[in-house]
């Protein structure tokens, strides 16, 4: 009884609708939910500001269901004989000629195809939205690129944050209408919860207004008796000048400190990453340090980079983050990484020059050669990194496809396995997770990569056998082209799947301990192992690729091309 009673004065909805929400929660803007003892029902209206007194004027809708679609009205008028003749045609683009507009627009298709809802069109592109059809979400994508849920829309249910709804409201100087309808059903009369026969309540408070009432005499023989809370909830714009859309010629960019150097007595020395503060070689601030002082990092600052490689990019002498950003660096060293002062405060937002605070070490040494090179003398320079290397030598040995062979010795990766590729590194740890990851990773790309098809083509014109695995098939398909220096070469694949196998892939037993011990894991850091195994990795690609240039592997038929005979 008392639940029923609590249900039925329905006071916690009316405390939830009057309540104050912070900018980052996700308010209902539309909702039907139809239950046996209850009927929710949420539509949501923009009105433009001048409207508000006149909407809280009174508890009707002023927008319905199945409104908010073009439409045009043609005024007429009768001359003295009774001939109609059209005075004006005005075309509506939301069908209102009263200035509100839909934020949520209900789609119907005359029972052909599936009824749903969607959002103003005019909302998703103003905040460029992506929308995630697998989730149901719409993502807004951030100057650091992250990714941040603005809005839920389901077929029964839409919820949008309110920070992006009121910069909406802004730019458009309209407020938002939250629409309310909601019914509570019971088997109990009004008399047997101790209530009047009849209720109603009616009251306007700040921007909401609304009733409650009850009924003990519904029409429905379903249920005794009914409570209703019905009315609406305004919210306003925020402030142009704090809406985050407005700058007012103002940089409100926030610039972080980075260690440059050590004075005398070993305290760190920090400067601004302010461009704007920073000397340069026309004059400007001449006692500040210049644009150009390198900073520097420790190597483990770009392994949230290489986590997600769909979203950032660790290129040579660059990091990407899509199109959002691009911040020049020196990544040729084996322990850290360098980038000059101005470009972190210029290239990066404020939430990634936080993330590089935290890996900012004191000068060590100096830039390499490579990026000197490159960012200061602008000539040509490679990098002695192998991660650059092996990534060049696997470009390098794919662009033969289209100059040389017509086919690839090593496939094209797959888009659900590019990662691998892409991550492809010296690891910055001693982890062995990373050490596994990496290890999984090359010997997708070295061996599960083999173009067995065509080696087997290639081995079978000998009689060779077509039940061989992807390195024996190699190695029977050189067999059969008469290449006999490919002893090192097959060696290290052979011990990288064994390393593969008793590691990264299966439980570590014995096996694995005994294939470490091959790679001198017992005596070296995984850093310095896989050091050498992508070295090996070098090797192995460059081989190939003195094979295919020299014409030892030849065209389609696995024999030389005329061009080289």
């Amino acid at each position: 009884m008392d639940k029923d009673k609590k249900r039925f004065l329905q006071q916690d909805k009316l405390d939830d609708l009057r309540r104050d929400r912070k900018l980052n929660e996700m308010l209902t803007v539309y909702e039907s939910d139809i239950g046996k003892w209850h009927d929710y029902g949420t539509y949501c209206a923009l009105i433009p500001n001048k409207m508000v007194d006149q909407v809280l004027s009174n508890l009707e809708w002023d927008f319905h269901h199945g409104e908010g679609f073009p439409r045009r009205i043609i005024r007429s008028y009768r001359d003295e004989e009774g001939n109609e003749t059209i005075k004006s045609v005005k075309y509506l683009r939301y069908g209102n000629d009263g200035g509100i507009e839909p934020l949520v627009i209900d789609r119907h298709f005359s029972g052909i195809q599936k009824n749903y809802v969607e959002l103003s069109e005019e909302f998703r592109l103003f905040h460029n939205l992506y929308h995630d059809r697998k989730t149901d979400r719409l993502i807004k994508i951030v100057d650091g690129g992250e990714e941040q849920v603005v809005a839920y829309v389901k077929p029964d249910l839409v919820r949008v944050r309110l920070r992006e709804i009121q910069q909406f409201l802004s730019i458009k100087e309209m407020h938002l209408s939250v629409q309310f309808d909601y019914r509570e059903h019971f088997d109990l009369s009004l008399s047997e919860m101790n209530f009047p026969e009849k209720g109603n309540e009616e009251k306007r408070e700040g921007d909401m207004c609304w009733v409650w009432s009850c009924d003990g005499n519904p029409f429905s023989t379903s249920y005794k008796s009914l409570s209703i809370l019905f009315g609406k909830r305004l919210y306003g714009p925020l402030s142009k000048s704090k809406d985050g859309l407005f700058r007012f010629g103002k940089n409100e960019k926030k610039y972080e400190e980075f260690v440059i150097d050590l004075d005398e007595d070993g305290n760190e020395m920090k400067f601004t990453s302010n461009p704007d503060m920073l000397a340069d070689y026309f004059g400007a601030n001449p006692d500040a340090p210049r644009y150009l002082t390198p900073v520097y990092f420790r190597k483990e600052v770009l392994d949230k980079y290489y986590q997600y490689p769909s979203k950032y990019t660790v290129e040579f002498s660059l990091l990407r983050c899509g199109s959002l950003w691009v911040l020049p660096m020196d990544n040729h060293h084996e322990d850290k990484v360098c980038a000059w002062l101005g470009d972190l405060g210029r290239s990066l937002p404020h939430r990634e020059q936080l993330h590089w605070r935290a890996y900012n070490i004191a000068p060590q040494g100096s830039v390499s050669e490579t990026f000197y090179r490159n960012q200061i003398l602008g000539e040509p320079a490679d990098s002695p990194n192998q991660e650059h290397i092996f990534k060049e030598l696997f470009r390098d040995l794919h662009n033969l496809r289209k100059t040389r062979l017509g086919w690839s010795v090593l496939l094209e990766l797959e888009d659900e396995d590019q990662h691998h590729l892409t991550a492809m590194r010296i690891p910055s740890s001693n982890e062995q997770r990373e050490f596994d990851e990496l290890v999984l990773g090359l010997t997708k790309i070295l061996i599960d990569s083999l173009n067995v098809k065509k080696l087997r083509e290639i081995a079978s014109n000998k009689g060779k056998n077509k039940n061989s695995g992807s390195i024996d098939t190699l190695q029977e398909a050189l067999d059969a082209i008469g290449v006999t220096d490919y002893d090192e070469h097959v060696s290290f694949l052979r011990d990288l799947q064994n390393l593969r196998s008793s590691g990264s892939a299966h439980r570590k037993g014995k096996r694995y301990n005994t294939t470490a011990e091959k790679f001198g894991m017992t005596e070296h850091h995984r850093q310095d192992v896989f050091k050498m195994i992508l070295g090996s990795a070098c090797d192995f690609l460059s081989y190939l690729i003195r094979l295919v240039e020299s014409g030892r592997i030849g065209n389609d038929d696995g024999s030389r091309s005329a061009s080289d005979t």
